[in-house]
């Protein structure tokens, strides 16, 4: 007899509109927006217990269960022990020893304890987040798993999410995914300066297209609630020319309230450095972004009642890039310097003249 899942169930989340959307959303999509780091945040913004099971459950940890509890009491005492061992940080019970993990995620957004509780919550989660993501990393080296299965035990997910936003009625007129072929991989790679196969992180992507330009923002939010949580956005990989942060604040005058209580000042990206995408045409516009999608591995595990290992971790983590487009900027970027065709000759051309650099040029097929 097959063993029952051991994934998380989420509850159902209602699509939210922009116009619902407050601080907790608009933080949320600005760190995608701009490819940041949940290390530069001073506080969350869960408020109620639900929220924060519901977090837990995205992350797949589901702590009802003694074993995720477990592991997630384990994660936040290494996190402790370190902040006490490497800066003799002041760690407060009330932190180190909640009475439930959900409070600590409460106590970083304020909405328990004090001022001096979130401030050294935060932190921990911090730390938390940085142990959880190389334990994740770790335990797939372990597995015997190849990453054609990974890939398709994430696909599996994403499209089952795909199909949840088409039985809401989410205005998604495509949503395609794509694997880079062996020939694709050599190409970008020797198109980098970092020819580093680790360094791809679009092996596996997913083309999202909306159906108007304002249905960009709550298909965004919908993924961060139903498929990744918003912290797993890779820093420094987002290529944004379609969304800038200040046009949501234009564009959604409600917002103007929130901006004196951002982690960051309006005009933060304005002091970015964001090289982009060098073969792209100069009207190209899109959303890119590349987030580590959390998967169960269960299936790959002993059963928790008869694991022996060490760490007991479960979960691991799954790079794939997402594209988001609405549908008038999708055709456009499929005319002339745009094209997928342009594209990829730009990058061919650059790969020659790396590879023939003092050489000889090789000659061009017929």
């Amino acid at each position: 007899m097959k063993a029952p899942s051991l994934t998380p169930v989420l509850p159902d989340t209602p699509v939210r509109t922009v116009a619902e959307m407050g601080l907790r959303e608009l933080e949320r999509i600005r760190l995608i927006l701009r490819g940041g780091s949940v290390i530069e945040w001073r506080r969350m913004h869960f408020q109620v217990r639900e929220e924060v099971d519901r977090f837990l459950r995205l992350c797949q940890l589901d702590v009802s269960r003694p074993f995720d509890e477990a592991w997630a009491r384990l994660v936040l005492a290494e996190a402790v022990a370190y902040l006490r061992k490497t800066f003799n940080y002041r760690v407060a019970d009330a932190v180190a020893k909640p009475g439930e993990i959900h409070d600590l995620f409460l106590l970083a957004s304020g909405a328990k304890g004090n001022a001096r509780h979130r401030r050294i919550a935060c932190v921990v989660l911090k730390v938390m987040h940085v142990i959880q993501h190389i334990e994740g990393r770790d335990l797939l080296f372990r597995l015997a798993i190849s990453e054609a299965e990974l890939a398709e035990l994430v696909m599996e997910k994403v499209l089952g999410v795909a199909r949840e936003m088409q039985e809401k009625g989410l205005p998604v007129v495509e949503f395609a995914h794509s694997i880079k072929t062996q020939d694709s991989l050599v190409t970008k790679l020797l198109a980098k300066k970092e020819t580093v196969a680790a360094q791809v992180y679009d092996r596996t992507r997913f083309r999202i297209v909306t159906r108007s330009r304002e249905d960009l923002l709550p298909v965004l939010y919908y993924l961060t609630q139903r498929l990744f949580p918003f912290h797993l956005v890779v820093p420094g990989q987002t290529e944004n020319t379609l969304v800038p942060f200040k046009g949501v604040l234009e564009e959604n005058p409600h917002f103007e309230q929130f901006i004196p209580k951002l982690h960051l000042d309006r005009n933060y990206e304005d002091r970015e450095d964001r090289g982009g995408n060098t073969f792209s045409g100069s009207s190209y516009r899109a959303l890119n972004f590349v987030v580590d999608i959390p998967v169960r591995m269960d299936a790959y595990l002993p059963p928790p009642e008869e694991d022996a290992r060490t760490r007991k971790g479960r979960v691991v983590i799954s790079l794939v890039e997402f594209q988001i487009v609405d549908e008038e900027t999708a055709k456009q970027n499929e005319l002339g310097e745009n094209s997928h065709e342009a594209y990829k000759r730009r990058q061919k051309k650059r790969v020659l003249k790396r590879l023939s650099q003092g050489l000889v040029v090789p000659k061009r097929q017929g």
